[in-house]
């Protein structure tokens, strides 16, 4: 269905307003009329779909340069073409340069004034499905935006559940306590926002230091379960979790987490001194994540109860950490964790282990 014509004719003179509806009956149209230029805005206001004004321009009220005037700075009104008319080669000249559309002489020719009619009104339709089309797209894309923005939000979610959950598989076949990668992940934010990180790495760090120990999955419960100090030969199999958990990890440079999580699974028992495993890297050759996660998760395994050992109180643990000053530790890391030790006690104290045990871990302690 043809979507209909709506005509705005402004005179002063009624029958002239008569005339012109009828010439422009063949559009098929509706004709709106006004006797000035101030009731012909009106009707604009009310009308803001109107296709094409023909438009005296000597009338009372307002005459019909005021009226052009006006509609040309309007917002919503200025691209509505406006066809003047006149005899008078001056006012037509100041007409096109108010802005007017186009002009018609009277008496009117009824051909010319219906070509030159329907010609602006094919003119507007054009530019109102353009314009309509535009604000259809913006609406899309903005959809298509939030849409796409929801979507990284699931996505980056769920890696933070996939770096969480592949961190508590290793820590249960570790039979660690429950807390302890949450521990892990809460330090490491806080001494990378220490360490003058910005936020959005801090944030990687947290969510991917809980896979540091992901490759004690591919290490015999024989050697990781022993209760007691391991042979150099258990130990050689030991260190193997390091790189296990960097194959694990491997081919995800798609996924900041898991990339980082490498990292971490790589690095975080090479030592400052370069005597650590498995590259024997050494300073800042460590990637700074790996330096981060070697000094939390040491204070985190001092503190807490092991199958193979007791925990040490906070005195020891602090004395042992300050020998490892410079041989284990990045000596910059330790003093800013070390100067900022209740922060690292309290997130300790809020997260800290149930008294009893897991259920693997009372399995294997009475075997």
């Amino acid at each position: 269905m043809q979507e209909a014509i709506k005509i705005l004719a402004v005179d002063d003179v009624p029958m002239n307003l008569e005339l012109l509806d009828l010439m422009l009956t063949g559009l098929g149209g509706v004709v709106l009329k006004a006797l000035h230029g101030a009731e012909a805005l009106q009707l604009l206001e009310e009308h803001p779909d109107t296709d094409t004004v023909l438009l005296d321009l000597e009338m009372p009220v307002l005459n019909g340069f005021d009226t052009l005037t006006t509609l040309k700075q309007h917002p919503r009104l200025r691209d509505i073409p406006v066809i003047v008319v006149t005899s008078d080669k001056h006012e037509m000249l100041r007409a096109l340069a108010l802005g007017a559309n186009d002009f018609l002489s009277k008496p009117y020719d009824p051909e010319e004034l219906l070509l030159r009619v329907r010609n602006h009104v094919r003119s507007k339709k054009l530019l109102d499905l353009s314009n309509n089309m535009s604000l259809l797209l913006e609406q899309e894309v903005i959809q298509k935006t939030a849409d796409l923005s929801r979507a990284l939000e699931f996505s980056r979610s769920a890696e933070y559940e996939i770096s969480l959950r592949l961190g508590k598989a290793a820590e249960f076949r570790d039979v660690e306590t429950g807390m302890h990668i949450r521990r892990i992940s809460e330090y490491s934010y806080q001494l990378g926002k220490l360490a003058g990180l910005s936020e959005k790495a801090c944030q990687v760090l947290r969510f991917s230091s809980p896979l540091h120990d992901v490759g004690k999955i591919g290490i015999p419960d024989r050697i990781l379960l022993k209760p007691g100090p391991l042979d150099d030969d258990e130990f050689r199999v030991m260190r193997l979790h390091t790189e296990i958990g960097a194959s694990i990890l491997s081919e995800a440079a798609r996924f900041p987490l898991l990339a980082a999580g490498q990292i971490i699974a790589l690095q975080h028992h090479e030592k400052w001194d370069g005597s650590g495993y498995p590259n024997g890297l050494s300073g800042r050759r460590i990637h700074i994540f790996g330096r981060i996660v070697m000094i939390v998760d040491v204070f985190d395994a001092l503190l807490s109860e092991r199958p193979y050992k007791k925990a040490f109180p906070l005195e020891k643990a602090l004395e042992i950490m300050e020998e490892g000053r410079g041989r284990f530790f990045d000596p910059e890391l330790l003093t800013l964790f070390l100067n900022n030790l209740k922060l690292f006690c309290r997130i300790r104290g809020e997260l800290k282990d149930n008294d009893t045990a897991s259920p693997l871990l009372q399995l294997v302690q009475a075997v």
